[in-house]
């Protein structure tokens, strides 16, 4: 129990944890009566707060209950910062919902806290043949699977074609040319590369991982301590405070995922990372640049290195211990994967969200979308990145350690630190290592 309470920053974590393992699994059978018509009122927690996904998601809703008028569905919608405070925060007085998305951080934490149920007869439903054995990893915990991803993305490189091309530049491979091109492409309203490092976010851990992948290191060690003083990790600490002085907007100290996609999507900025969601940004912002946008793999410490991926993110669904109605989340659940359904909840943010499943992006119907046949180069781009990325920490398999080194905001901290108040690099890596290993030793 000490380490649920840790890990979920809640005192009164015992008694969420306690109250979670007496509810049976078998309160489910009250969805469905003899009739097999299904029955029960759900609460869906998601984070799709942009309009089309969230709008393909409450017509699919509407769509079930429908089909099954003795079924509620109740949607809300959090920030992915808001959502973790709502859970972790409401766990103990049963104020979670019955079914919700999550990241695969948030799911180590759940089923670390015994707040879930085992989704492992739905993945058999769907056919466990379609999902990648690293997906279903994730959530998966002595065996049993816990959640199963809705969609896939990779973290790749984006950059404006006609800056580089009016300044006669090529799209930079390395680190280094990636910081010469963004220095000479930084001029009036245009930044070269905006680094951001708000503390409410992840943004800056996730910008360190990227060069310390490259490296082919990693924020962790095999025995999962935190790493941020070893010479790889303290020359992309530098590098990425280089960037900032020379390259980026000083209120990036504070910046979240939001306020650094908006200046890509503005086109005020040369070149960011981000997944594919960044083309539905651009034509809704600025839609005469998007044909000046594409990505290329993230870049390598040196040239002739390796191909790598840094991040993957395979979005999960969940079902929660607490829901008196397990069975109607697994349906609903299963009609999101009906093909016509998936199909257009993908299209919602085309190529931002690439299929979970397989036998989906090889369709004419999916194929046919315009998006997708126009990016196609992004599409092969941040597909492969997806084959070769894990979740941010999930080198050495899912942790929760790995959670928490992107949800406390930590390593973001240590970069105001550095920013801010001029500390040292070295001391400010140092202290901040050691804070992550402290709360790491709690959940021992």
């Amino acid at each position: 129990m000490r380490k649920k309470l840790a890990i979920l920053l809640a005192g009164t974590m015992i008694a969420a944890a306690a109250l979670a393992g007496g509810r049976s699994e078998s309160k489910g059978s009250a969805a469905q009566e003899d009739s097999g018509e299904l029955k029960g009122d759900i609460t869906f927690w998601h984070s799709f707060t942009q309009g089309p996904r969230l709008e393909v998601i409450q017509e699919t809703a509407d769509q079930f209950m429908k089909d099954n008028p003795g079924v509620k569905i109740t949607i809300e919608t959090f920030s992915w910062g808001d959502f973790y405070t709502k859970w972790t925060t409401g766990l103990a007085s049963g104020n979670v919902p019955d079914m919700s998305t999550a990241l695969p951080g948030h799911v180590v934490e759940m089923m670390d806290a015994d707040a879930l149920v085992s989704v492992d007869d739905l993945v058999d439903e769907i056919g466990r043949d379609k999902f990648s054995e690293s997906a279903l990893s994730e959530g998966e915990k002595e065996g049993t699977c816990y959640s199963l991803p809705l969609y896939s993305h990779a973290q790749v490189m984006w950059y404006r074609k006609d800056l580089l091309e009016e300044a006669g530049l090529s799209v930079p491979a390395t680190w280094d040319e990636l910081a010469e091109a963004a220095k000479a492409l930084t001029k009036g309203e245009v930044y070269g590369c905006s680094f951001p490092c708000g503390s409410s976010d992840l943004m800056g851990t996730r910008f360190l991982n990227f060069y310390v992948r490259s490296g082919g290191g990693s924020l962790l060690t095999e025995d999962l301590k935190a790493d941020l003083t070893s010479d790889l990790a303290m020359d992309g600490i530098r590098y990425w405070l280089d960037i900032y002085k020379n390259c980026s907007p000083k209120d990036s100290v504070n910046y979240v995922v939001l306020d650094q996609a908006n200046l890509f999507y503005q086109g005020k900025t040369a070149f960011d990372f981000n997944s594919g969601f960044q083309i539905g940004g651009v034509e809704t912002n600025s839609p005469d640049l998007v044909d000046q946008i594409d990505c290329a793999p993230l870049p390598k410490i040196h040239a002739d290195d390796p191909d790598y991926g840094a991040e993957t993110s395979n979005i999960p669904m969940v079902v929660w211990r607490n829901s008196k109605y397990p069975e109607v989340c697994k349906a609903f659940m299963k009609k999101l994967y009906e093909k016509d359904t998936y199909i257009k909840f993908l299209e919602a943010t085309p190529v931002g969200m690439l299929p979970s499943i397989s036998g989906i992006s090889d369709t004419q119907e999916y194929q046919e979308n315009e998006t997708v046949q126009k990016f196609s180069n992004a599409v092969g781009v941040i597909t492969d990145a997806m084959e070769k990325g894990t979740a941010i920490g999930y080198e050495h398999g899912p942790s929760i350690q790995a959670g928490l080194l992107t949800s406390q905001g930590i390593i973001e901290s240590m970069f105001q630190d550095i920013i801010t108040n001029g500390t040292d690099v070295k001391e400010a890596a140092k202290a901040a290592e050691n804070k992550l290993n402290e709360l790491f030793d709690t959940v021992q």
